[in-house]
Parts: C-alpha cells; structure tokens; sequence
C-alpha cells in the first residue's frame, strides 16, 4: 500500500514538473519564416528547450504555466549571423593587440562580445577564425557557464605564406617566422590536407579560407588569388572528408571562382564578383554572404587619420568603388543569399543593421529576415532544428517592436531574447 502511494506521489511530482516547464508566447504578429508570411495572434508554447506547439490566438494558461505578453510586438526564430569574429572587436589598436594581450585578455573580452550578441537577438553565429579560443567560448557556452550565442567556429582560418590568414604579417623579421599547417599557414596540397586536419584535432566545427587577399591584414594587394586551384581542391575535399563545410573570405574574381568550383558552401564578402562567377555561384549552389555592414564601416573609419595602417587604405577604396554595383548585380542575377555580416570589423551587437543594408540593396525585408534565419539554419545543417517556430523546433525565439515587414529597422531593437527555452532578455 504504501509503495503504491509512493508511485502516485512520484507521478504527480512529474506532472506538476512537467506543467510548471511550459511558457506560453502570446505573439501579436510571428513571422512564418517557412512560408514568408506574418501571421497574428498567435500562442508558441515552450517546454523545456522545446516549441511543442503553435496555436492560433492567444491561449489560456493552466496552472503552473508562465504567459509571456508579446502582443505589441514581432515574434520570429533566434537570427543566425553566419560571419563574425567573436574574439575581439575593431579599434585603433587592434593591430598592437596581439603583442599585448594574453589568451586570457582575449576569452575575457570574447565572453562579453558573446553576452552582447546573444542580447542583440543573435541566438547563433558562425565565428570564421580566430586564435582557437573562440573553441573554448562555445565549449563554455554549450556547458551552460556562460551566456552566448550558439557558436559554430572555424577556429583558425587557413591561409597562404603572407596572404591574409597569415598571422604575421606586419611582424618585424625576427617575429615573422614562418607559420605552417598548424598555424593555418599552406604552400602545398600536403599543407593543405594538414591544416584541415589540425582544424579537425583542435575542435573546429567548419573550415574557413581566405581564397584571396584582403582589405583589413597588413598586405600590399586585397584581391589576388591566394591558393592553387589544386590547394583549393584538396582543402574542401579533406574538410568533407572531416564532415566539415568551407567558407572562403574572397573579394577578387579568380580567388573566388578557384574556390567555387573547389566545392565551398559559402562565398565571404564578394566584393568585386562579375556576371561568370554570379551565374558559377548558382551553379554550384554556392551562397554569397555579403557583410555589407563591414564594408560601410570600414570606409568610414577609413578618413579617421591612424585608424588603419597605411598600406590598408588603397584596399579599402578599391573595393568601396565596386561593392554597391557589385551587390545590385548579384541581386538581379539572383544569387544564392546567407545572412552575415564580419562583426568584428565593426562593433559587435551591430549585427542587425545589416538587415536594413540589404533591403536598400534590393532584396525584400522578408527575403532579410529568412536568410538570417531558415537559409543559415540549412547552411548549418541545422534544419529542423533552427530557424523557423514550429512543432518540434529548438526554443531559439526574438520579438522585436514594430513591423520589421514594413519598417526593417525596428530588427535594430530587439526586446525579447529566448535561446534553448531559456529567456534572457525581456
């Protein structure tokens, strides 16, 4: 007798847990990101880490079930930023920064950039190189000890002796050295089969390449192809090999149409793209992540006298006279389109300015929010998980106030955070 009163004890114990789990979103308008529709009054309920369903109006709470009154505003999936660098930020003296700061100084500062996303409504992002630290940062996050973002990291980016990847560039020449395979540094397909796999060993989620030159590294040209088209090859076939994907930093015509037909899931910044590579993306299914964000800032903070090093500035221009026509084309031809920005280059908790950029670009507000949103969610092997509220769905939800369907802005006032059920923002 009394084992069975036990039992009902027990099981009256987890019913009332059960119940006590459940917040019920009561949304004024949710953004159907499957579907491209705003819908109106509309209940999420979530349990645990999971949406268990979407209801039509606003339903009643049971007992032991918390309501969370989003009427007034617009309720979407988590956004994805599909390129930052989450270790450290831009300012005069980034580039004296690495003789200064210790791994410490970096995690403490990448702990706080991470609070700062999460808090900007940016539930995931895709960190594309760093010191390694940045392995440590999800690693904590996934453990529930700090607070952050999802983090799917390269690591460190690989690159080419003196191209942009290489860590020492800029050094004195008794700095310099001469990084290899561990640091990300290649010169051959055996160095590139190498690096991959170190990525692999130090806990990378993907493989990030700098497939050309760039604006921001201490280095005369920002646009030259930097890997053979056989380095190129080897990289993405290896990393495939790992289950990895590859994401190539590209702005110039050559470097990028070596690593599309290597085989990379996404084109970074694309700059300088012509019509043949444009119509080579859609053939390869290649997505373009634009960062239209760094690029604007960059070319402001370029007239601040010493905020760049000399040898950046003609890089900066070069590239500033082409994006805007180069992006307008990309748009009529209809490329692939992922959400990212480079935060990093510009302030992080910036990131969702990027949304108004695209917009005055040419794509649709909806088309916006779906690519930071499904489509990086997709890219991230994560459909079915993120990116879209519905049965079954990871717990990853924003609000914002207003219609961002009819004022794109309002993405830059974030209101509401939930990331894995858990609210930290509200």
């Amino acid at each position: 007798m009394k084992k069975h009163i036990l039992f009902i004890l027990i099981c009256t114990m987890g019913i009332f847990s059960y119940a006590q789990e459940r917040t019920l979103l009561h949304c004024g308008k949710l953004v159907d990101t499957k579907n491209g529709k705003v819908l109106t009054e509309q209940t999420v309920i979530v349990e645990g880490n999971k949406i268990i369903k979407v209801a039509n109006g606003y339903a009643s709470a049971k007992a032991n079930e918390t309501i969370i009154n989003l009427k007034s505003q617009t309720v979407m999936p988590g956004l994805i930023d599909m390129h930052v660098h989450i270790e450290g930020e831009t300012s005069p003296s980034r580039y004296l920064e690495t003789f200064t700061k210790n791994k410490a100084d970096v995690a403490f500062k990448a702990y706080e950039i991470g609070e700062r996303t999460l808090m900007a409504g940016f539930t995931g992002v895709r960190d594309l190189g760093g010191s390694g630290v940045n392995v440590s940062l999800r690693n904590a996050i996934n453990a529930g000890t700090i607070k952050g973002p999802r983090i799917f990291t390269a690591e460190k980016a690989i690159g080419t002796t003196g191209g942009h990847a290489d860590p020492t560039n800029g050094y004195r020449e008794d700095l310099m050295g001469d990084p290899g395979p561990e640091k990300g540094v290649i010169n051959s397909v055996d160095d590139a089969r190498k690096a991959v796999r170190q990525r692999y060993k130090n806990g990378a989620d993907l493989i990030k390449i700098t497939a050309t030159g760039g604006v921001l590294s201490v280095s005369k040209n920002g646009v030259n192809p930097q890997f053979t088209q056989e380095e190129a090859n080897a990289i993405v076939a290896t990393a495939k090999e790992y289950g990895m994907n590859v994401a190539a930093h590209a702005h110039g015509i050559e470097g990028m149409q070596r690593a599309i037909k290597a085989g990379v899931q996404t084109i970074e910044h694309g700059s300088l793209m012509d019509r043949e590579t444009a119509k080579l993306m859609k053939q390869y299914n290649c997505y373009l992540v634009p960062t239209l964000s760094a690029g604007r800032y960059v070319r402001q903070q370029a007239d601040i006298k010493g905020y760049y090093p000399d040898i950046i500035i003609p890089k900066i221009m070069k590239v500033d006279e082409g994006i805007r026509a180069t992006m307008k084309m990309v748009v009529q031809e209809g490329v692939p389109i992922a959400f990212g920005t480079d935060a990093g280059v510009f302030p992080h908790g910036d990131n969702a300015k990027e949304f108004a950029y695209m917009v005055d670009t040419g794509w649709s507000e909806m088309f916006s929010i779906q690519s930071a949103t499904i489509t990086n969610a997709k890219l991230l092997d994560m459909e079915g998980q993120l990116g879209v509220i519905s049965s079954g769905f990871l717990a990853d939800i924003i609000a914002v106030d207003g219609n961002p369907i009819e004022n794109i802005n309002v993405m830059e006032n974030v209101s509401f955070v939930m990331k894995d059920g858990v609210i930290h923002k509200n």
